[in-house]
Protein backbone atom coordinates (compact mmCIF):
# COMPACT_ATOMS: atom_id res chain seq x y z
CA UNK A 1 0.00 0.00 0.00
CA UNK A 2 1.04 3.58 -0.59
CA UNK A 3 2.52 5.12 2.80
CA UNK A 4 0.43 8.60 3.10
CA UNK A 5 1.82 11.12 5.56
CA UNK A 6 -2.07 11.87 6.51
CA UNK A 7 -2.53 8.91 8.01
CA UNK A 8 0.86 7.25 8.72
CA UNK A 9 1.07 6.77 12.31
CA UNK A 10 4.29 9.43 12.67
CA UNK A 11 5.17 12.78 14.76
CA UNK A 12 7.82 14.52 13.96
CA UNK A 13 9.62 16.94 16.38
CA UNK A 14 11.23 20.38 15.87
CA UNK A 15 13.42 20.09 18.96
CA UNK A 16 15.87 17.55 20.17
CA UNK A 17 14.71 15.01 23.08
CA UNK A 18 15.83 16.18 26.30
CA UNK A 19 18.04 12.92 27.15
CA UNK A 20 19.50 12.59 23.48
CA UNK A 21 23.08 12.53 23.15
CA UNK A 22 24.10 12.05 19.90
CA UNK A 23 23.04 12.80 16.24
CA UNK A 24 21.52 9.47 15.68
CA UNK A 25 19.50 8.97 19.07
CA UNK A 26 18.33 13.06 18.74
CA UNK A 27 17.18 12.86 14.63
CA UNK A 28 16.02 8.89 15.12
CA UNK A 29 13.04 10.12 17.55
CA UNK A 30 12.71 13.19 15.88
CA UNK A 31 11.96 11.71 12.52
CA UNK A 32 9.58 9.36 14.01
CA UNK A 33 11.68 6.37 13.65
CA UNK A 34 11.84 5.60 17.28
CA UNK A 35 10.11 6.64 21.04
CA UNK A 36 11.69 6.16 24.45
CA UNK A 37 9.16 3.20 25.98
CA UNK A 38 11.91 3.29 28.85
CA UNK A 39 15.39 4.09 29.90
CA UNK A 40 17.52 1.99 27.07
CA UNK A 41 14.09 0.45 25.97
CA UNK A 42 12.68 1.82 22.52
CA UNK A 43 9.40 1.50 20.68
CA UNK A 44 10.50 1.02 16.71
CA UNK A 45 7.51 3.42 14.79
CA UNK A 46 6.41 2.60 11.04
CA UNK A 47 9.18 4.29 9.23
CA UNK A 48 11.90 3.05 11.70
CA UNK A 49 10.99 -0.66 11.12
CA UNK A 50 11.31 -0.71 7.73
CA UNK A 51 14.69 0.66 7.77
CA UNK A 52 15.32 -1.84 10.19
CA UNK A 53 14.01 -4.30 8.23
CA UNK A 54 15.86 -3.35 5.15
CA UNK A 55 19.45 -3.91 7.51
CA UNK A 56 18.26 -7.52 8.71
CA UNK A 57 17.55 -8.01 5.05
CA UNK A 58 20.98 -7.36 3.64
CA UNK A 59 22.88 -9.44 6.91
CA UNK A 60 19.79 -12.19 6.11
CA UNK A 61 20.86 -11.96 2.46
CA UNK A 62 24.68 -12.42 2.76
CA UNK A 63 24.37 -15.01 5.88
CA UNK A 64 22.00 -17.30 3.47
CA UNK A 65 24.68 -16.58 0.41
CA UNK A 66 27.45 -17.95 2.75
CA UNK A 67 25.56 -21.18 3.66
CA UNK A 68 24.55 -20.46 6.72
CA UNK A 69 20.95 -21.30 7.91
CA UNK A 70 18.68 -19.44 10.15
CA UNK A 71 16.47 -20.60 13.21
CA UNK A 72 14.93 -18.84 15.49
CA UNK A 73 15.04 -19.28 19.63
CA UNK A 74 13.08 -17.90 22.20
CA UNK A 75 14.46 -15.05 24.45
CA UNK A 76 12.72 -16.42 27.07
CA UNK A 77 14.83 -19.19 28.40
CA UNK A 78 15.70 -21.41 31.70
CA UNK A 79 18.77 -21.20 33.81
CA UNK A 80 20.09 -24.62 33.79
CA UNK A 81 21.48 -24.58 30.61
CA UNK A 82 23.96 -21.26 31.45
CA UNK A 83 23.95 -22.69 35.34
CA UNK A 84 26.09 -25.81 33.17
CA UNK A 85 28.36 -23.43 31.65
CA UNK A 86 28.70 -21.26 34.47
CA UNK A 87 27.41 -18.20 32.53
CA UNK A 88 24.40 -18.04 35.54
CA UNK A 89 26.70 -16.45 37.76
CA UNK A 90 29.77 -15.34 35.34
CA UNK A 91 27.50 -12.96 33.22
CA UNK A 92 27.02 -10.87 36.74
CA UNK A 93 24.59 -7.79 37.26
CA UNK A 94 24.38 -7.41 32.64
CA UNK A 95 22.01 -10.57 32.56
CA UNK A 96 17.86 -10.04 33.31
CA UNK A 97 16.53 -13.11 35.65
CA UNK A 98 13.43 -13.52 36.96
CA UNK A 99 11.45 -16.15 38.29
CA UNK A 100 7.65 -17.76 37.02
CA UNK A 101 4.69 -18.28 38.78
CA UNK A 102 6.04 -21.64 40.20
CA UNK A 103 9.45 -20.09 41.20
CA UNK A 104 11.44 -21.89 38.52
CA UNK A 105 14.51 -18.96 37.23
CA UNK A 106 14.60 -17.92 34.03
CA UNK A 107 16.37 -14.96 32.18
CA UNK A 108 16.01 -12.52 29.01
CA UNK A 109 18.90 -14.18 26.58
CA UNK A 110 21.67 -11.65 26.15
CA UNK A 111 23.60 -15.03 24.18
CA UNK A 112 22.21 -17.98 22.98
CA UNK A 113 25.65 -20.17 23.16
CA UNK A 114 23.86 -22.50 25.27
CA UNK A 115 20.69 -23.16 22.92
CA UNK A 116 22.25 -23.14 19.90
CA UNK A 117 24.65 -25.94 21.40
CA UNK A 118 21.82 -28.08 22.86
CA UNK A 119 19.73 -27.62 19.47
CA UNK A 120 22.49 -29.68 17.45
CA UNK A 121 23.33 -31.70 20.51
CA UNK A 122 19.71 -33.10 20.13
CA UNK A 123 20.06 -33.55 16.07
CA UNK A 124 23.46 -34.16 15.20
CA UNK A 125 25.41 -37.29 16.42
CA UNK A 126 28.24 -37.62 13.76
CA UNK A 127 30.67 -36.25 11.90
CA UNK A 128 28.81 -36.51 8.44
CA UNK A 129 26.81 -33.70 9.89
CA UNK A 130 29.25 -31.03 9.82
CA UNK A 131 30.50 -28.69 9.78
CA UNK A 132 27.39 -26.46 10.24
CA UNK A 133 26.14 -22.68 10.67
CA UNK A 134 23.06 -21.81 11.74
CA UNK A 135 22.10 -18.01 12.87
CA UNK A 136 19.48 -16.26 14.06
CA UNK A 137 18.09 -12.42 14.08
CA UNK A 138 16.64 -11.96 17.46
CA UNK A 139 15.63 -9.64 20.19
CA UNK A 140 18.40 -9.79 23.17
CA UNK A 141 18.27 -8.16 26.51
CA UNK A 142 21.37 -6.72 28.57
CA UNK A 143 20.92 -5.13 31.59
CA UNK A 144 23.15 -1.77 30.86
CA UNK A 145 24.00 0.11 34.11
CA UNK A 146 23.85 3.22 31.90
CA UNK A 147 22.16 2.98 28.53
CA UNK A 148 22.37 5.75 26.15
CA UNK A 149 23.19 7.29 22.94
CA UNK A 150 19.64 5.67 22.30
CA UNK A 151 19.74 2.27 19.83
CA UNK A 152 23.57 2.52 20.35
CA UNK A 153 23.47 1.13 24.00
CA UNK A 154 19.90 -0.02 24.69
CA UNK A 155 19.07 -2.94 27.58
CA UNK A 156 16.67 -4.19 24.32
CA UNK A 157 18.83 -4.73 20.89
CA UNK A 158 18.51 -6.97 17.82
CA UNK A 159 21.03 -8.94 17.16
CA UNK A 160 22.17 -11.22 14.61
CA UNK A 161 24.27 -14.52 15.86
CA UNK A 162 25.49 -17.19 14.09
CA UNK A 163 27.23 -20.46 15.46
CA UNK A 164 29.68 -22.67 13.56
CA UNK A 165 30.09 -26.56 14.23
CA UNK A 166 33.02 -28.15 13.05
CA UNK A 167 35.08 -31.43 14.27
CA UNK A 168 38.14 -29.87 14.61
CA UNK A 169 40.14 -26.84 14.99
CA UNK A 170 41.09 -27.13 11.10
CA UNK A 171 37.53 -26.90 10.67
CA UNK A 172 36.90 -23.88 12.82
CA UNK A 173 39.11 -21.47 10.91
CA UNK A 174 37.62 -22.33 7.74
CA UNK A 175 33.98 -21.67 9.30
CA UNK A 176 35.59 -18.26 10.89
CA UNK A 177 37.21 -17.41 7.52
CA UNK A 178 33.78 -17.96 6.45
CA UNK A 179 32.12 -15.54 8.98
CA UNK A 180 34.37 -12.82 8.55
CA UNK A 181 34.36 -12.65 4.96
CA UNK A 182 30.56 -12.49 5.29
CA UNK A 183 30.51 -9.45 7.53
CA UNK A 184 32.69 -7.74 4.93
CA UNK A 185 30.15 -7.82 2.52
CA UNK A 186 27.15 -7.09 5.10
CA UNK A 187 29.40 -3.70 6.26
CA UNK A 188 30.17 -3.01 2.93
CA UNK A 189 26.10 -3.64 1.66
CA UNK A 190 25.29 -0.85 4.12
CA UNK A 191 27.76 1.83 3.39
CA UNK A 192 29.69 1.58 6.61
CA UNK A 193 33.50 2.30 7.07
CA UNK A 194 34.80 -0.14 9.03
CA UNK A 195 38.16 -1.48 11.06
CA UNK A 196 38.74 -5.26 11.52
CA UNK A 197 40.65 -5.11 14.87
CA UNK A 198 41.98 -7.85 17.62
CA UNK A 199 39.59 -7.95 20.72
CA UNK A 200 39.07 -9.53 24.10
CA UNK A 201 37.49 -12.73 24.15
CA UNK A 202 35.57 -11.44 27.85
CA UNK A 203 32.76 -13.91 28.80
CA UNK A 204 32.37 -15.31 25.88
CA UNK A 205 35.82 -17.15 26.14
CA UNK A 206 37.53 -18.56 23.01
CA UNK A 207 40.77 -18.70 21.78
CA UNK A 208 40.84 -15.91 18.83
CA UNK A 209 38.58 -12.52 18.88
CA UNK A 210 37.68 -9.61 16.48
CA UNK A 211 35.74 -6.78 16.24
CA UNK A 212 34.15 -4.71 13.34
CA UNK A 213 34.46 -1.20 14.12
CA UNK A 214 32.91 1.71 12.78
CA UNK A 215 35.00 4.29 13.16
CA UNK A 216 33.15 8.08 15.06
CA UNK A 217 34.04 10.37 17.56
CA UNK A 218 31.15 9.27 19.36
CA UNK A 219 31.98 5.82 19.49
CA UNK A 220 32.76 4.43 22.89
CA UNK A 221 35.56 1.63 22.07
CA UNK A 222 38.72 2.84 21.86
CA UNK A 223 40.93 1.13 19.23
CA UNK A 224 44.53 1.41 17.73
CA UNK A 225 46.24 1.25 14.72
CA UNK A 226 49.56 1.56 13.06
CA UNK A 227 51.32 2.54 9.71
CA UNK A 228 52.59 -1.53 9.15
CA UNK A 229 48.47 -2.69 9.78
CA UNK A 230 48.75 -3.70 13.52
CA UNK A 231 44.74 -3.02 14.91
CA UNK A 232 43.35 -3.80 18.41
CA UNK A 233 41.23 -2.98 20.37
CA UNK A 234 42.45 -0.82 23.25
CA UNK A 235 41.50 -3.43 25.85
CA UNK A 236 43.32 -6.20 23.84
CA UNK A 237 46.55 -4.41 22.94
CA UNK A 238 49.74 -6.01 24.78
CA UNK A 239 52.64 -4.07 25.59
CA UNK A 240 55.83 -4.23 23.85
CA UNK A 241 57.88 -5.38 26.70
CA UNK A 242 61.39 -3.63 27.01
CA UNK A 243 64.40 -6.05 27.48
CA UNK A 244 65.55 -6.37 31.49
CA UNK A 245 68.33 -4.10 32.23
CA UNK A 246 71.68 -4.67 34.36
CA UNK A 247 72.07 -3.45 37.77
CA UNK A 248 75.40 -4.14 39.01
CA UNK A 249 75.73 -0.04 39.61
CA UNK A 250 72.71 0.53 40.53
CA UNK A 251 72.89 2.54 43.69
CA UNK A 252 71.16 0.77 46.88
CA UNK A 253 67.42 1.46 47.89
CA UNK A 254 67.67 4.37 50.39
CA UNK A 255 64.60 6.11 51.82
CA UNK A 256 63.73 9.39 51.79
CA UNK A 257 61.24 11.99 53.33
CA UNK A 258 59.01 13.23 50.66
CA UNK A 259 56.43 15.39 52.85
CA UNK A 260 53.27 16.90 51.30
CA UNK A 261 53.46 15.18 47.35
CA UNK A 262 49.89 14.01 47.13
CA UNK A 263 50.57 13.83 43.43
CA UNK A 264 53.09 12.43 41.26
CA UNK A 265 53.74 15.76 39.72
CA UNK A 266 54.61 17.24 43.42
CA UNK A 267 56.89 13.83 44.00
CA UNK A 268 58.81 14.51 40.83
CA UNK A 269 59.44 17.87 42.11
CA UNK A 270 60.23 17.28 45.17
CA UNK A 271 62.74 14.43 44.69
CA UNK A 272 64.54 16.73 42.10
CA UNK A 273 65.01 19.62 44.25
CA UNK A 274 66.22 17.47 47.16
CA UNK A 275 67.58 13.94 46.15
CA UNK A 276 68.70 14.58 42.59
CA UNK A 277 70.19 11.68 40.28
CA UNK A 278 73.34 12.39 39.22
CA UNK A 279 72.71 11.41 35.39
CA UNK A 280 69.45 13.39 34.68
CA UNK A 281 66.58 14.49 36.21
CA UNK A 282 63.82 12.14 37.89
CA UNK A 283 60.57 12.15 35.53
CA UNK A 284 57.10 10.71 36.42
CA UNK A 285 58.22 7.33 34.62
CA UNK A 286 61.19 6.95 36.60
CA UNK A 287 58.11 6.19 39.93
CA UNK A 288 55.93 3.38 40.51
CA UNK A 289 52.57 4.52 41.34
CA UNK A 290 50.49 1.22 43.44
CA UNK A 291 46.60 1.49 42.35
CA UNK A 292 44.60 -0.65 44.39
CA UNK A 293 40.71 -2.46 43.86
CA UNK A 294 38.80 -4.73 44.37
CA UNK A 295 37.49 -7.35 42.60
CA UNK A 296 34.32 -8.93 42.73
CA UNK A 297 34.07 -12.47 41.51
CA UNK A 298 30.81 -13.82 39.98
CA UNK A 299 30.21 -15.91 42.94
CA UNK A 300 30.19 -12.75 44.76
CA UNK A 301 33.19 -12.62 46.69
CA UNK A 302 35.37 -9.72 46.99
CA UNK A 303 39.26 -9.93 46.43
CA UNK A 304 41.43 -6.78 47.32
CA UNK A 305 44.11 -6.49 43.97
CA UNK A 306 47.51 -3.84 43.78
CA UNK A 307 48.43 -3.20 40.55
CA UNK A 308 51.79 -1.42 39.54
CA UNK A 309 52.33 1.19 36.38
CA UNK A 310 54.44 3.92 36.02
CA UNK A 311 53.83 7.12 37.46
CA UNK A 312 53.79 8.62 33.79
CA UNK A 313 50.67 6.36 32.95
CA UNK A 314 47.16 6.07 34.46
CA UNK A 315 45.40 2.79 35.33
CA UNK A 316 42.74 1.99 32.27
CA UNK A 317 39.83 0.26 34.28
CA UNK A 318 38.38 -1.61 31.09
CA UNK A 319 41.56 -2.89 30.02
CA UNK A 320 42.15 -4.04 33.57
CA UNK A 321 38.25 -5.47 33.89
CA UNK A 322 39.06 -6.98 30.47
CA UNK A 323 42.39 -8.87 31.51
CA UNK A 324 40.56 -10.02 34.72
CA UNK A 325 37.36 -10.83 33.64
CA UNK A 326 34.70 -12.41 34.29
CA UNK A 327 35.39 -10.58 37.64
CA UNK A 328 34.35 -6.80 38.03
CA UNK A 329 35.84 -4.45 39.25
CA UNK A 330 34.97 -1.90 42.75
CA UNK A 331 36.30 0.80 44.36
CA UNK A 332 39.37 0.08 47.15
CA UNK A 333 37.20 1.45 50.06
CA UNK A 334 37.67 2.59 53.89
CA UNK A 335 36.46 -0.76 55.12
CA UNK A 336 38.95 -2.09 53.39
CA UNK A 337 41.54 0.40 54.09
CA UNK A 338 40.71 -0.58 57.50
CA UNK A 339 40.84 -4.32 56.94
CA UNK A 340 44.84 -3.93 56.18
CA UNK A 341 46.43 -1.50 58.35
CA UNK A 342 50.16 -2.14 57.10
CA UNK A 343 48.60 0.15 54.09
CA UNK A 344 49.57 3.58 54.23
CA UNK A 345 47.36 5.93 52.08
CA UNK A 346 49.45 8.12 49.40
CA UNK A 347 52.29 5.99 50.41
CA UNK A 348 51.72 2.30 49.33
CA UNK A 349 55.14 0.56 48.27
CA UNK A 350 55.91 -3.20 47.30
CA UNK A 351 56.69 -4.01 50.54
CA UNK A 352 53.44 -4.04 51.94
CA UNK A 353 52.05 -5.96 48.68
CA UNK A 354 52.02 -9.29 47.14
CA UNK A 355 50.37 -12.60 48.28
CA UNK A 356 53.24 -13.00 50.48
CA UNK A 357 53.23 -9.86 52.24
CA UNK A 358 51.51 -9.09 55.81
CA UNK A 359 48.63 -6.97 53.69
CA UNK A 360 48.64 -10.62 51.30
CA UNK A 361 46.81 -8.36 48.95
CA UNK A 362 47.74 -10.07 45.31
CA UNK A 363 49.99 -7.25 43.52
CA UNK A 364 50.55 -7.54 39.54
CA UNK A 365 52.97 -5.25 37.68
CA UNK A 366 53.08 -3.38 34.48
CA UNK A 367 55.27 -5.59 32.12
CA UNK A 368 57.41 -2.42 31.71
CA UNK A 369 58.35 -2.63 35.23
CA UNK A 370 61.46 -5.56 34.22
CA UNK A 371 63.61 -6.71 36.00
CA UNK A 372 66.95 -4.12 36.36
CA UNK A 373 64.33 -0.61 36.34
CA UNK A 374 65.38 2.03 38.88
CA UNK A 375 62.07 3.53 40.98
CA UNK A 376 60.64 5.57 43.45
CA UNK A 377 57.67 4.74 45.25
CA UNK A 378 56.19 4.49 48.63
CA UNK A 379 57.93 3.23 51.63
CA UNK A 380 54.71 2.12 53.19
CA UNK A 381 55.73 4.90 55.87
CA UNK A 382 53.68 8.51 56.20
CA UNK A 383 55.66 11.10 54.17
CA UNK A 384 58.21 8.77 52.97
CA UNK A 385 59.00 7.05 49.66
CA UNK A 386 61.86 4.91 48.71
CA UNK A 387 64.61 5.91 45.91
CA UNK A 388 66.45 3.05 43.50
CA UNK A 389 64.19 0.27 44.18
CA UNK A 390 64.97 -2.14 41.60
CA UNK A 391 62.82 -4.57 40.50
CA UNK A 392 63.76 -8.01 40.67
CA UNK A 393 66.87 -7.16 43.13
CA UNK A 394 64.28 -5.21 45.61
CA UNK A 395 60.83 -6.36 44.79
CA UNK A 396 58.81 -8.89 42.66
CA UNK A 397 55.39 -9.08 42.14
CA UNK A 398 53.04 -11.45 41.69
CA UNK A 399 52.40 -11.66 37.82
CA UNK A 400 52.02 -9.02 34.94
CA UNK A 401 48.63 -7.43 33.73
CA UNK A 402 47.95 -5.08 30.75
CA UNK A 403 46.21 -2.32 33.07
CA UNK A 404 47.88 0.89 31.81
CA UNK A 405 47.04 3.53 29.10
CA UNK A 406 47.31 2.93 25.90
CA UNK A 407 48.82 6.04 24.49
CA UNK A 408 49.55 7.46 20.87
CA UNK A 409 52.88 6.78 19.67
CA UNK A 410 53.44 3.64 21.92
CA UNK A 411 54.84 1.06 20.08
CA UNK A 412 53.21 -1.63 18.28
CA UNK A 413 53.38 -5.28 19.95
CA UNK A 414 54.19 -6.55 16.27
CA UNK A 415 56.63 -4.12 15.78
CA UNK A 416 54.91 -2.65 12.80
CA UNK A 417 55.03 1.15 13.79
CA UNK A 418 53.83 3.81 16.51
CA UNK A 419 50.26 3.49 17.69
CA UNK A 420 47.34 6.04 16.84
CA UNK A 421 44.42 6.10 18.50
CA UNK A 422 41.22 6.57 17.32
CA UNK A 423 37.21 5.81 18.35
CA UNK A 424 34.54 3.47 16.96
CA UNK A 425 31.41 2.18 17.08
CA UNK A 426 31.33 -1.88 17.73
CA UNK A 427 28.75 -3.00 15.04
CA UNK A 428 30.33 -6.74 14.40
CA UNK A 429 32.25 -9.50 16.53
CA UNK A 430 33.71 -12.63 15.71
CA UNK A 431 35.18 -15.83 18.46
CA UNK A 432 36.88 -18.49 17.88
CA UNK A 433 35.04 -20.43 21.03
CA UNK A 434 36.66 -23.59 20.92
CA UNK A 435 35.30 -26.39 22.88
CA UNK A 436 34.15 -24.74 26.78
CA UNK A 437 30.47 -24.62 25.83
CA UNK A 438 30.40 -27.96 23.91
CA UNK A 439 32.15 -29.59 26.88
CA UNK A 440 30.20 -27.86 29.39
CA UNK A 441 27.14 -29.29 27.79
CA UNK A 442 28.39 -32.68 26.00
CA UNK A 443 28.26 -31.98 22.80
CA UNK A 444 29.86 -34.81 21.21
CA UNK A 445 29.66 -36.52 17.62
CA UNK A 446 31.20 -39.61 16.01
CA UNK A 447 34.31 -39.38 14.42
CA UNK A 448 35.67 -40.98 11.31
CA UNK A 449 37.14 -43.75 13.25
CA UNK A 450 34.02 -44.25 15.43
CA UNK A 451 35.50 -42.21 18.42
CA UNK A 452 33.41 -39.54 20.19
CA UNK A 453 34.75 -36.15 20.24
CA UNK A 454 33.67 -32.87 21.20
CA UNK A 455 32.72 -30.33 18.91
CA UNK A 456 34.38 -27.32 18.35
CA UNK A 457 32.76 -23.84 17.99
CA UNK A 458 32.41 -20.60 16.63
CA UNK A 459 30.30 -17.46 17.64
CA UNK A 460 29.46 -14.38 15.15
CA UNK A 461 27.38 -11.54 16.18
CA UNK A 462 26.52 -8.52 14.14
CA UNK A 463 24.59 -5.32 16.12
CA UNK A 464 21.40 -4.86 13.80
CA UNK A 465 20.03 -2.19 15.80
CA UNK A 466 23.92 -0.34 16.60
CA UNK A 467 24.51 -0.81 12.95
CA UNK A 468 21.21 1.21 11.84
CA UNK A 469 22.22 3.74 14.39
CA UNK A 470 25.80 3.94 13.00
CA UNK A 471 24.58 4.91 9.19
CA UNK A 472 22.28 7.46 11.03
CA UNK A 473 25.19 8.46 12.45
CA UNK A 474 27.44 9.14 9.43
CA UNK A 475 24.26 9.99 6.99
CA UNK A 476 22.87 13.12 8.26
CA UNK A 477 23.19 17.11 8.21
CA UNK A 478 21.83 19.73 10.04
CA UNK A 479 18.46 19.29 8.65
CA UNK A 480 17.98 15.83 9.25
CA UNK A 481 18.87 12.28 8.19
CA UNK A 482 19.98 11.38 4.76
CA UNK A 483 19.26 7.65 4.29
CA UNK A 484 21.56 5.63 1.59
CA UNK A 485 19.52 4.55 -1.02
CA UNK A 486 18.64 0.74 -0.31
CA UNK A 487 18.08 1.25 3.27
CA UNK A 488 15.84 4.41 3.10
CA UNK A 489 12.12 3.72 4.64
CA UNK A 490 10.83 4.51 1.12
CA UNK A 491 12.68 5.46 -2.87
CA UNK A 492 10.66 8.73 -3.11
CA UNK A 493 9.34 11.00 -0.68
CA UNK A 494 6.53 12.77 -3.34
CA UNK A 495 5.23 16.30 -1.56
CA UNK A 496 2.25 18.14 -2.43
CA UNK A 497 2.05 21.70 -1.98
CA UNK A 498 -0.45 24.67 -2.01
CA UNK A 499 -3.68 24.25 -1.93
CA UNK A 500 -4.70 23.55 -6.08
CA UNK A 501 -6.77 20.60 -5.56
CA UNK A 502 -5.17 19.62 -9.29
CA UNK A 503 -1.70 19.36 -7.55
CA UNK A 504 -3.05 16.95 -4.97
CA UNK A 505 -4.79 15.14 -7.75
CA UNK A 506 -1.54 14.90 -9.89
CA UNK A 507 0.95 13.87 -6.71
CA UNK A 508 -1.49 11.15 -6.69
CA UNK A 509 -1.21 10.00 -9.54
CA UNK A 510 2.17 10.11 -10.12
CA UNK A 511 2.40 8.19 -6.93
CA UNK A 512 0.40 5.65 -8.24
CA UNK A 513 2.63 5.47 -11.26
CA UNK A 514 5.76 5.25 -9.47
CA UNK A 515 4.38 2.05 -7.01
CA UNK A 516 3.01 0.26 -10.30
CA UNK A 517 6.75 0.34 -11.46
CA UNK A 518 8.07 -1.06 -8.24
CA UNK A 519 9.24 2.52 -6.61
CA UNK A 520 8.29 2.50 -2.81
CA UNK A 521 6.63 5.98 -2.38
CA UNK A 522 6.08 7.90 0.93
CA UNK A 523 3.49 10.87 -0.16
CA UNK A 524 2.97 13.67 1.49
CA UNK A 525 -0.34 14.49 0.89
CA UNK A 526 -1.55 16.39 3.96
CA UNK A 527 -4.09 19.01 3.12
CA UNK A 528 -3.75 21.66 5.39
CA UNK A 529 0.10 21.61 6.15
CA UNK A 530 2.63 24.42 5.19
CA UNK A 531 4.79 23.76 2.12
CA UNK A 532 7.68 25.01 4.81
CA UNK A 533 6.24 22.68 7.37
CA UNK A 534 6.42 19.40 4.71
CA UNK A 535 9.90 20.73 3.35
CA UNK A 536 10.96 20.55 7.08
CA UNK A 537 9.65 16.86 7.51
CA UNK A 538 10.83 15.49 4.04
CA UNK A 539 14.36 17.00 4.87
CA UNK A 540 14.17 15.42 8.60
CA UNK A 541 13.13 12.16 7.20
CA UNK A 542 15.81 11.50 4.71
CA UNK A 543 14.10 10.40 2.36
CA UNK A 544 17.08 9.97 -0.83
CA UNK A 545 14.60 11.34 -3.51
CA UNK A 546 11.86 14.06 -3.68
CA UNK A 547 9.67 14.73 -6.04
CA UNK A 548 7.95 18.55 -5.06
CA UNK A 549 4.64 18.81 -7.02
CA UNK A 550 3.18 22.78 -6.49
CA UNK A 551 3.08 26.26 -8.27
CA UNK A 552 5.13 24.86 -10.89
CA UNK A 553 2.49 22.34 -12.13
CA UNK A 554 0.73 25.39 -14.32
CA UNK A 555 3.62 25.40 -16.59
CA UNK A 556 3.98 21.56 -16.69
CA UNK A 557 7.32 21.05 -14.38
CA UNK A 558 7.75 19.32 -11.06
CA UNK A 559 10.93 19.48 -8.98
CA UNK A 560 13.49 16.84 -8.45
CA UNK A 561 15.63 17.10 -5.34
CA UNK A 562 18.42 15.12 -4.55
CA UNK A 563 18.69 14.88 -0.86
CA UNK A 564 22.22 14.43 -0.26
CA UNK A 565 23.43 16.89 -2.26
CA UNK A 566 20.94 19.42 -2.21
CA UNK A 567 20.23 19.54 -5.95
CA UNK A 568 17.41 20.85 -7.25
CA UNK A 569 15.98 20.57 -10.76
CA UNK A 570 12.65 20.94 -13.28
CA UNK A 571 11.67 18.44 -14.71
CA UNK A 572 8.89 17.98 -17.53
CA UNK A 573 5.67 16.51 -15.85
CA UNK A 574 5.43 13.69 -18.71
CA UNK A 575 9.15 13.07 -17.82
CA UNK A 576 8.79 12.65 -14.00
CA UNK A 577 7.97 8.77 -13.58
CA UNK A 578 11.00 8.11 -15.97
CA UNK A 579 13.64 10.81 -14.03
CA UNK A 580 12.38 9.18 -10.74
CA UNK A 581 13.29 5.55 -11.50
CA UNK A 582 16.54 6.34 -12.88
CA UNK A 583 17.79 7.97 -10.24
CA UNK A 584 16.36 5.43 -7.82
CA UNK A 585 17.65 3.04 -9.77
CA UNK A 586 21.11 4.49 -10.19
Amino acid sequence: MLMRMSTLFLRTLREDPVEAEVASHKLLVRAGYIRRAAPGIYTWLPLGLKVLRKVEAVVREEMDAAGFQEVHFPALLPREPYEATNRWTEYGEGMFRLKDRKGADYLLAPTHEEMFTLLVKDLYSSYKDLPLAIYQIQTKYRDEARPRAGVLRGREFVMKDSYSFDVDDAGLEVSYEKHREAYVRVFTRLGLDFVIVSAVSGAMGGSRSEEFLHPTAIGEDTFVRSPGGYAANVEAVTTAVPPALPYDDAPAAHVEDTPDTPTIETLVAAANASHPRPDRPWTAADTLKNVLVVLRHPDGTREPLAVGVPGDREVDLKRLEASLAPAELEAFEEKDFAAHPALVKGYIGPGALGAESASGIRYLLDPRVVEGTRWITGADLPGKHVFDLVAGRDFTGDGFVEAAEVRAGDPAPDGSGPLELARGIEIGHIFALGRRYAQALDLKVLDENGKQVVVTMGSYGIGVTRALAAIAEGNHDDKGLVWPRGLAPADVHVVATGKDPEVFTTAERLASQLQADGVEVLLDDRPKVSPGVKFKDAELIGVPTVLVVGKGLAEGVVELRDRRTGEARQVQLAEAVPAVTAAVRG
